[in-house]
Protein backbone atom coordinates (compact mmCIF):
# COMPACT_ATOMS: atom_id res chain seq x y z
CA UNK A 1 0.00 0.00 0.00
CA UNK A 2 1.00 3.07 -0.60
CA UNK A 3 1.52 6.34 1.95
CA UNK A 4 -0.74 9.06 1.82
CA UNK A 5 -0.22 12.51 2.55
CA UNK A 6 -1.97 13.56 5.59
CA UNK A 7 -3.77 17.12 3.83
CA UNK A 8 -4.75 19.43 6.91
CA UNK A 9 -8.65 18.88 7.20
CA UNK A 10 -10.84 22.17 7.91
CA UNK A 11 -11.53 21.21 11.26
CA UNK A 12 -7.58 20.40 12.13
CA UNK A 13 -6.01 23.65 10.63
CA UNK A 14 -7.92 26.01 12.84
CA UNK A 15 -7.03 23.93 16.04
CA UNK A 16 -3.11 24.24 14.61
CA UNK A 17 -3.48 27.43 13.84
CA UNK A 18 -4.81 28.29 17.67
CA UNK A 19 -2.87 26.10 19.25
CA UNK A 20 0.60 27.83 16.94
CA UNK A 21 -0.42 31.65 18.27
CA UNK A 22 -1.01 30.27 21.94
CA UNK A 23 2.15 28.42 21.99
CA UNK A 24 4.03 31.49 20.32
CA UNK A 25 2.30 33.79 22.75
CA UNK A 26 3.43 32.12 25.84
CA UNK A 27 7.04 32.03 24.60
CA UNK A 28 7.10 35.65 24.12
CA UNK A 29 5.21 36.37 27.40
CA UNK A 30 7.36 34.14 29.23
CA UNK A 31 10.85 36.01 27.68
CA UNK A 32 9.66 39.23 28.47
CA UNK A 33 8.88 38.55 32.12
CA UNK A 34 12.85 36.96 32.13
CA UNK A 35 13.99 40.01 31.19
CA UNK A 36 11.78 42.63 33.86
CA UNK A 37 12.54 40.17 36.33
CA UNK A 38 15.72 41.45 37.53
CA UNK A 39 14.07 45.10 37.31
CA UNK A 40 10.81 43.53 39.34
CA UNK A 41 8.44 44.91 36.76
CA UNK A 42 5.61 42.79 35.36
CA UNK A 43 4.48 42.35 31.70
CA UNK A 44 1.44 44.92 32.37
CA UNK A 45 3.56 47.54 34.67
CA UNK A 46 6.18 47.95 31.83
CA UNK A 47 3.38 48.17 29.25
CA UNK A 48 1.83 50.99 31.60
CA UNK A 49 5.03 53.10 31.67
CA UNK A 50 5.48 52.98 28.42
CA UNK A 51 1.98 53.90 27.70
CA UNK A 52 3.21 57.03 30.03
CA UNK A 53 6.23 58.00 28.79
CA UNK A 54 4.67 58.25 25.43
CA UNK A 55 2.63 60.75 26.61
CA UNK A 56 5.71 63.69 26.90
CA UNK A 57 5.11 64.57 30.70
CA UNK A 58 1.21 65.09 30.22
CA UNK A 59 -0.76 63.40 32.53
CA UNK A 60 -2.71 60.80 31.63
CA UNK A 61 -5.93 59.45 32.77
CA UNK A 62 -6.65 55.66 33.86
CA UNK A 63 -9.50 55.07 30.21
CA UNK A 64 -6.64 56.11 28.27
CA UNK A 65 -4.12 53.49 29.87
CA UNK A 66 -6.91 50.86 29.88
CA UNK A 67 -7.44 51.57 25.92
CA UNK A 68 -4.00 51.54 25.73
CA UNK A 69 -3.26 48.68 27.10
CA UNK A 70 -1.91 45.05 25.72
CA UNK A 71 -3.94 43.03 27.63
CA UNK A 72 -7.27 44.32 27.76
CA UNK A 73 -8.33 42.13 30.82
CA UNK A 74 -5.95 44.00 33.01
CA UNK A 75 -6.82 45.59 36.03
CA UNK A 76 -5.33 49.04 35.56
CA UNK A 77 -5.83 50.41 38.91
CA UNK A 78 -3.84 47.67 40.79
CA UNK A 79 -1.01 48.04 38.50
CA UNK A 80 -0.89 51.56 38.65
CA UNK A 81 -1.09 51.02 42.60
CA UNK A 82 1.71 48.89 42.48
CA UNK A 83 3.79 51.57 40.35
CA UNK A 84 2.85 54.29 42.84
CA UNK A 85 4.26 52.29 45.30
CA UNK A 86 7.33 51.71 43.54
CA UNK A 87 7.49 55.77 42.97
CA UNK A 88 7.68 54.85 39.50
CA UNK A 89 4.00 56.86 38.44
CA UNK A 90 2.02 59.28 40.40
CA UNK A 91 -1.58 59.86 40.70
CA UNK A 92 -3.47 62.83 41.44
CA UNK A 93 -7.18 64.25 41.71
CA UNK A 94 -7.42 65.90 38.11
CA UNK A 95 -8.28 69.66 39.03
CA UNK A 96 -10.82 69.77 36.58
CA UNK A 97 -12.99 66.84 37.23
CA UNK A 98 -12.40 65.72 40.69
CA UNK A 99 -13.99 62.22 39.36
CA UNK A 100 -11.07 61.82 37.17
CA UNK A 101 -7.32 60.53 38.29
CA UNK A 102 -4.33 61.65 36.32
CA UNK A 103 -1.06 59.36 36.24
CA UNK A 104 2.14 60.67 35.28
CA UNK A 105 5.66 58.66 35.09
CA UNK A 106 8.23 59.98 37.53
CA UNK A 107 11.99 60.60 36.53
CA UNK A 108 12.76 57.39 38.29
CA UNK A 109 10.11 55.52 35.96
CA UNK A 110 11.76 57.36 33.20
CA UNK A 111 14.84 55.95 34.48
CA UNK A 112 14.44 52.38 34.89
CA UNK A 113 12.63 52.57 31.11
CA UNK A 114 16.43 53.61 30.14
CA UNK A 115 17.73 50.41 31.88
CA UNK A 116 15.44 48.04 30.53
CA UNK A 117 14.99 49.38 27.03
CA UNK A 118 18.17 48.07 25.67
CA UNK A 119 17.82 44.67 26.62
CA UNK A 120 13.74 44.52 25.52
CA UNK A 121 15.12 46.15 22.37
CA UNK A 122 17.65 43.68 21.78
CA UNK A 123 15.04 40.54 22.02
CA UNK A 124 13.01 42.04 19.67
CA UNK A 125 15.83 42.38 17.14
CA UNK A 126 16.46 38.98 17.62
CA UNK A 127 13.05 37.59 17.33
CA UNK A 128 12.71 37.78 13.56
CA UNK A 129 16.46 35.99 12.94
CA UNK A 130 15.20 33.58 10.61
CA UNK A 131 12.76 35.80 9.08
CA UNK A 132 13.49 37.88 5.73
CA UNK A 133 11.87 41.19 6.00
CA UNK A 134 9.48 40.30 3.53
CA UNK A 135 7.99 37.01 5.42
CA UNK A 136 7.95 39.73 8.67
CA UNK A 137 6.05 42.19 6.88
CA UNK A 138 4.03 39.07 5.86
CA UNK A 139 3.39 37.79 9.12
CA UNK A 140 2.58 41.43 10.68
CA UNK A 141 -0.28 41.73 7.82
CA UNK A 142 -1.89 38.40 8.80
CA UNK A 143 -1.91 38.86 12.46
CA UNK A 144 -3.15 42.44 11.49
CA UNK A 145 -5.94 41.39 9.85
CA UNK A 146 -6.71 38.26 12.12
CA UNK A 147 -7.14 40.87 14.76
CA UNK A 148 -8.84 43.58 12.62
CA UNK A 149 -12.14 40.85 12.34
CA UNK A 150 -12.45 40.50 15.77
Amino acid sequence: MKAQTQIPTPIVLPKKTVINILHTQNMLVERFNEILKPFELSVEQFNVLRILRGQNGNPTNMCLIQERMISKTSNTTRIVDKLVAKALVTREICPHNRRKMEVLITAKGNDLLQLVDPKIEGYEQGLLGNLSVSEAEQLNALLEKYRNQH
